[in-house]
């Protein structure tokens, strides 16, 4: 009887959860939303300034009109798993993209566990994007001699989903359009 090998290569892992607040408006509300979410994850939050001025809603380029914080670590597990309570445990299937990350948002930030309301704050909704990765991806991001993940080394929206539902029990749900009708031509 030889044993199965696991090739360590192959092992996923979390890499960073990435909670993101975008406003479409600079000045008291980027500061509330900055507060919010350093509450959220005890982290330096960062403003998210305008890519471009757009004249009609007042906003110009370079100005803050969002806020966004990084997690990573033993921190980034204990987050997602409270993010993922806020959820219900539930990830949509559609929320999965072909590198294996996964993105979902929260509507109110008071749903998840620890967060209690403050008048100061009201209730805010945020993004949150799950990035998962194997030994050997950073050769994407490094700074010299950067390299493309083989594609056979890339993971698989199936292999992201078990390894949330396998670490985290969370349940993915899969999206049927079965109860919307198509207008039919008379």
């Amino acid at each position: 009887m030889a044993q199965e090998v696991q090739n360590v290569m192959k092992e996923i892992r979390l890499d960073k959860v990435v909670l993101n607040m975008g406003l479409g408006k600079s000045g008291d509300a980027v500061e509330i939303a900055k507060k919010a979410l350093g509450e959220i994850s005890n982290k330096k939050v960062n403003d998210r300034p305008a890519k471009k001025a757009i004249r009609d809603w007042g906003i110009r380029k370079g100005e803050p009109i969002g806020a966004a914080v990084t997690v990573r670590g033993n921190d980034a597990q204990e987050l997602l798993k409270r993010l993922l309570e806020a959820k219900g445990n539930r990830i949509k299937s559609r929320s999965f993209d072909n590198m294996g990350n996964v993105s979902f948002g929260i509507l109110e930030h008071i749903d998840i566990p620890g967060i209690k309301y403050d008048p100061k704050i009201g209730i805010l909704g945020l993004n949150v994007t799950v990035r998962l990765a194997r030994p050997g991806f950073s050769v994407a991001t490094r700074s010299k001699h950067k390299a493309s993940v083989g594609k056979h080394h890339k993971i698989t929206p199936d292999e992201a989903k078990a390894y949330l539902t396998k670490e985290f029990g969370a349940s993915v749900e899969s999206v049927s359009y079965t109860h919307l009708t198509l207008p039919t031509k008379a």
